[in-house]
């Protein structure tokens, strides 16, 4: 008893120094216990597993139109949400991959399926992927999915009671929102992906980008993608439902794209 009593009195003292209420940058009330620097440090292993079993586009045109679109989406992130932490730099892939995909993650990794750039049809529709898994980063939500998921092993993670093998490496790779492999991009919670696209058009319209074109290219996903479940069986919000959210935030953001340079990309 006097074991288990001292346990909990350790287990209080470290969620009270690591476990206090944070907001997103959309002022959501949000638990994330685990520190921006193992995020990051997680961030890059699963990204150097990928390109390590995943092939690295060479179309020398799709890179060169990712490298331009991310570099103003990142640019965007940074005027409207600038009391976040940004990662010092950020490295862009474009994977030969057929699935119409696209990833970000903690410490600056951005990938990019070739197959995406058949549904985003314009360079603004790019953006408005590549703004969506940015926000997703700049949410913190990997970090926050990892507290919910994983409960007190993310603490024992924290204060190094808890190695990361034993943590579990599909474990790590889920909670930042990608499968064993890059062809499978695994969804936040419902509200995640609500406050992710509600960030990527405000972050796409700062970066030049019409945010209108948020819409068409939800629209194009829904074309490939076909049927979906209900969405009350689904974490991500049915095509429908995205459209008409996004619809709801366009005028704020075209205030915003209205007074930025339009992109050329």
């Amino acid at each position: 008893m006097h074991r288990r009593f001292l346990s909990s009195l350790f287990l209080l003292g470290v969620l009270a120094s690591l476990a206090g209420c944070g907001e997103t940058p959309t002022g959501r009330s949000q638990l994330a216990l685990v520190p921006n620097s193992l995020m990051a440090d997680m961030g890059e292993d699963a990204f150097n597993q990928l390109r390590n079993s995943q092939p690295v586009s060479r179309d020398a045109q799709a890179n060169q139109l990712v490298q331009c679109v991310a570099e103003r989406v990142v640019a965007g992130a940074e005027a409207s949400y600038p009391g976040s932490a940004f990662p010092t730099r950020w490295e862009v892939v474009v994977f030969e991959d057929a699935s119409p995909n696209a990833f970000a993650l903690p410490g600056g990794r951005i990938g990019v399926n070739s197959g995406l750039l058949r549904v985003a049809e314009t360079p603004a529709q790019l953006a408005a992927v590549i703004g969506h898994e940015v926000g997703h980063v700049l949410a913190d939500h990997g970090n926050e999915r990892l507290t919910q998921q994983l409960g007190i092993k993310a603490v024992f993670l924290v204060v190094g009671l808890l190695g990361e093998e034993e943590f579990g490496n599909q474990q790590l790779m889920e909670a930042l929102g990608i499968g064993a492999q890059l062809g499978i991009s695994l969804p936040f919670s419902r509200t995640h992906e609500e406050e992710a696209d509600l960030m990527g058009l405000e972050i796409m319209a700062r970066a030049g980008f019409d945010p209108h074109q948020s819409v068409a290219l939800w629209r194009n996903m829904a074309a490939a993608g076909g049927a979906q479940p209900p969405e009350f069986l689904s974490t991500h919000p049915a095509h429908e439902s995205r459209i008409r959210a996004l619809q709801q935030g366009l005028e704020k953001a075209s205030a915003s794209y209205r007074a930025v340079t339009p992109a050329e990309c």
